[in-house]
């Protein structure tokens, strides 16, 4: 019987959960500590005292994903978190997200050890890339990465996490495009890569208005980035954020896409624990690919 693999954070010194409950969670962020909408909490809050000490909340209607942040001492700007020894700059969006999702640190641990501990510079495609946290830890083990987004912002905004981590030196391939038709023409193309990054949203528009479904789309997806996938491969990532899916889900999608190359499937959730009342929360799913036999 598969069983879920549950990969637990407790965070770093730069970002702590600090307690959860009541459809909300509330993180600090360098200096910063902010109280977001978190479905999942749906126990009572730990310890409601803390709660108050929040630099910024944000407000949203039920699984809206837009909203208003409220400010204690006004607008926040940039502000800087250190993951790893970068330093990635924070900002407060309109989608209650920061720039950083905290729970991927141990896959970012993980490719890391890998990419290290190949003899090649391995090439690695990091599909839905965002704010280029995953690339940077990737380019700076020495990977050769190309780094797809369709956000403009996005992409700058990955620039701007470079450029204040000192990486200008690393060369990350930046990529403003949409993802599937990014991957349909590397095909075309015959370009491989030895590694693959997987992060869709559940709905996305590309530059050019391509509408992404993450339900519809993401098979047509995983067997696009089969087919970018080298002779030589490393692992494949995939993570979503999507409640209505699971880990099996994810598994079997991964399954379909490289069972046939032998290997490895780990999968099961993202969870990060909090500070006050040691609870696991759990953010997202996820199932990873190697080429190795699980030992």
């Amino acid at each position: 019987m598969r069983h879920a693999d549950l990969l637990i954070t407790d965070g770093w010194d730069d970002y702590r959960l600090l307690d959860t409950g009541e459809g909300r969670k509330l993180e600090k962020f360098g200096r910063i500590v902010m109280d977001r909408p978190e479905p999942q909490a749906i126990w009572a809050k730990g310890d409601p005292g803390l709660w108050a000490k929040a630099d910024a909340v944000f407000d949203a209607a039920e699984e809206a994903e837009q909203g208003a942040w409220r400010f204690k001492g006004g607008r926040l700007g940039d502000w800087p978190v250190s993951v790893r020894d970068l330093s990635i700059l924070c900002r407060a969006t309109s989608f209650r997200h920061v720039g950083i999702f905290p729970e991927q640190i141990v896959h970012w641990d993980w490719m890391e050890e890998r990419i290290k501990a190949d003899p090649r510079p391995i090439s690695v495609l990091n599909l839905f890339g965002y704010t280029g946290v995953a690339s940077l830890v990737c380019a700076r083990a020495g990977a050769k990465v190309t780094h797809v987004d369709a956000s403009k912002k996005a992409i700058a905004w990955a620039k701007e996490n470079q450029a204040a981590s000192g990486l200008d030196d690393k060369g990350v391939r930046w990529i403003l495009d949409d993802a599937v038709k990014f991957a349909q023409r590397e095909i075309r193309r015959g370009n491989t890569y030895d590694a693959i990054l997987l992060d869709p949203p559940r709905y996305g528009r590309g530059p050019n208005g391509e509408v992404w479904h993450l339900f519809e789309h993401l098979p047509m997806l995983m067997d696009l980035s089969r087919q970018l996938l080298s002779d030589t491969p490393s692992f494949v990532t995939l993570t979503a954020y999507a409640v209505r899916l699971s880990f099996m889900t994810l598994h079997e999608l991964m399954r379909d896409a490289f069972g046939e190359r032998g290997g490895a499937i780990a999968s099961g959730e993202l969870v990060t624990r909090d500070r006050a009342n040691d609870r696991h929360l759990s953010t997202s799913l996820f199932a990873r690919w190697t080429p190795e036999a699980r030992g």
